[in-house]
């Protein structure tokens, strides 16, 4: 599963420590989801896109091999 979210992290200027804050996870865990290392669950996915004012859909795009 790809994702944007270093990209919209870098939009609002924001380090992985304060979107970590925001969310209520640890800066290790939201690096280990930017990376792909880790699927956050529907839960997380919607607290994100909270955080950022947007859609779960432009957070989390599935990968061809995912499909």
């Amino acid at each position: 599963m790809k994702n944007t979210i270093k990209v919209e992290r870098a939009k609002k200027n924001w380090t992985q420590a304060e979107l970590a804050t925001r969310i209520g996870i640890s800066r290790q865990g939201l690096n280990s989801i930017e990376t792909g290392k880790f699927v956050p669950s529907t839960l997380l996915a919607l607290r994100m896109a909270k955080a950022f004012d947007t859609t779960v859909e432009i957070l989390f795009q599935l990968d061809d091999h995912d499909e």
